[in-house]
């Protein structure tokens, strides 16, 4: 772990970006969506993973049961715009997945999507967590994967979530940007991660409308068995356990899954900042998040 060095933050087009997002930009643009993808997009920390394992199990569960008990999750869903030296890009993943529809995670904003993904009109689905709880989630995720930049102290990194100065840019942005896409493109299914935590049945059942899916009671309440954040957290497909440059002694890849526990870290000054920013940054925003349920 230690023989990993950490990438550098830079700017990319207007967005903060590392090196591992970037380095094989024309392959990711030049990607060849096809009709029935499904692209799985947020901003990082917000509930990637959770949405994923759901859509998987949506779709292969029953038809393809061996993937769950043999495939790591970033095998069945690949990361688009992941470079890593030791192994394949998500681009190649992405090419050679066998299934139909082909499930693919981004990071990306709105912007940065290949634009074969609207020239096809995939489904997109957009999972969105309020800035709190995602910042506190992010700087642990930080801290112990090696493939980020260096996160430095609670207080420094909050200073630069609300800058804008993280790896995928600013959230404000990224919330933004996917909204107001969302607002002309039907084919967007935006999601509040707040949401499918307060009621994990009633968003599966928005989402299974949206895919035009209709599985059974019994299937449905499996897949939400199965995606349980305990479930998940102990299920080495699903957790990350055994990604390298992963170092679960600092912290676990899903820590808590809770939304309000921003409240252990944001200090009373901290938070009164904070605050005060969001309004500025949100004022023209029609997105409204909640920081408790």
């Amino acid at each position: 772990m230690e023989s990993f060095s950490r990438p550098e933050l830079f700017d990319f087009k207007g967005v903060s970006m590392s090196s591992l997002f970037t380095s094989n930009w024309e392959n990711i643009q030049t990607f060849q969506a096809r009709s029935d993808d499904i692209l799985i997009a947020t901003y990082p920390k917000a509930g990637t993973t959770w949405v994923s394992y759901i859509l998987d199990l949506l779709y292969f569960g029953k038809k393809n049961p061996e993937r769950e008990t043999s495939l790591q999750i970033y095998e069945r869903v690949p990361f688009l715009e992941l470079n890593m030296s030791f192994m394949d890009s998500g681009v190649q993943v992405a090419e050679n997945l066998p299934t139909s529809p082909r499930l693919i995670k981004t990071h990306y904003p709105s912007q940065f999507v290949p634009k074969s993904f609207w020239e096809q009109k995939c489904r997109i689905i957009y999972i969105a967590r309020n800035a709190k709880d995602l910042a506190v989630s992010y700087y642990h995720f930080d801290r112990m994967n090696y493939a980020q930049p260096e996160p430095g102290d609670w207080s420094s990194y909050l200073q630069r979530f609300m800058d804008g100065k993280l790896v995928c840019g600013s959230w404000y942005d990224h919330v933004n940007g996917w909204w107001e896409k969302k607002q002309t493109c039907p084919n967007i299914h935006y999601m509040f991660y707040e949401d499918l935590a307060e009621d994990a049945g009633r968003e599966f059942d928005k989402l299974c409308s949206f895919l035009g899916m209709s599985p059974s009671d019994e299937e449905k309440k499996e897949i939400l068995e199965g995606t349980s954040f305990d479930k998940m957290k102990n299920n080495n497909l699903i957790n990350h356990s055994v990604v390298p440059v992963m170092d679960f002694k600092i912290s676990k890849f899903m820590r808590k899954g809770k939304v309000g526990d921003w409240k252990t870290h944001f200090t009373v000054a901290q938070n009164e900042e904070f605050d005060n920013h969001y309004r500025k940054k949100m004022k023209n925003s029609s997105l409204c998040f909640r920081t408790e349920v």
